[in-house]
């Protein structure tokens, strides 16, 4: 007799909606978890034959696939976005999880690669590069919009230079936008030392190098690195 089960998993902060199929497609199970490892192994654990399980990719997807990985045989955490037949019909927690139990049945589903801890490292690394990279533009961009609402001209880079501050800070003649602006240099000053990539690990390069496309290099304090390295951790090993 076929054990095969195929399960469906809806998550969530709190809870966790499961429905179970068996080898022929057939609903035999459906249930709601607490979101806590002991619960969810516990339910693992009273389940018999050859488990699959599923669900999407998400806050705690990274987690839920390390605590099933050693108690499954096939573990998909899928793409939300490229799975077209989660948004056809109703929509609940356990409609969602019958759907994902069928769509591992009949492998319709688009994993999205949970690997190696070195890639995870690197895909942390890049989010939060591109994170800091965001906050820091954010800031240059409201400094020369600060100047340029009061009509001063400010091309270039020289407007970020710490030299060269107080003399750009003479410039605006309200004294409660000076005290503005000086906020904002504060804020860039922090973000700046921030930005800057340490050492990165050859082996994490390693693991993600097959990822990886052609594009140009971003210098980032210590060392050159590949802007296509850090960009690809964070899609494809999210």
């Amino acid at each position: 007799m076929n054990q095969e089960k195929y399960i469906g998993m809806d998550v969530h902060q709190a809870t966790i909606s499961v429905a179970v199929m068996d080898s022929s497609g057939k609903l035999i199970m459906e249930c709601i978890l607490e979101t806590k490892a002991a619960t969810i192994l516990e339910f693992i654990d009273g389940l018999r034959g050859t488990l699959s399980v599923t669900f999407e990719e998400g806050t705690s997807a990274a987690w839920l696939h390390d605590l099933l990985k050693p108690y499954v045989s096939h573990l998909v955490v899928c793409d939300p976005r490229r799975n077209a037949l989660l948004k056809d019909g109703s929509k609940s927690d356990r409609i969602d999880a019958r759907k994902l139990a069928e769509l591992l049945h009949g492998n319709k589903l688009h994993a999205v690669y949970h690997g190696e801890h070195g890639v995870r490292t690197l895909k942390e690394l890049g989010r939060s590069y591109l994170t800091i990279t965001k906050d820091l533009t954010r800031v240059m961009s409201r400094i020369k919009a600060l100047y340029r609402s009061w009509a001063i001209p400010c091309s270039g880079t020289t407007v970020y230079a710490v030299r060269q501050r107080a003399e750009w800070l003479a410039k605006i003649p309200e004294p409660g936008v000076r005290l503005r602006a000086e906020r904002l240099y504060q804020q860039l000053d922090l973000l700046q030392p921030v930005r800057q990539v340490r050492f990165v690990p050859p082996c994490w390069w390693r693991c993600c190098k097959r990822h990886t496309v052609s594009v140009p290099s971003v210098s980032c304090g210590l060392t050159v690195v590949s802007q296509s390295r850090l960009m690809t951790a964070v899609s494809t090993a999210s």
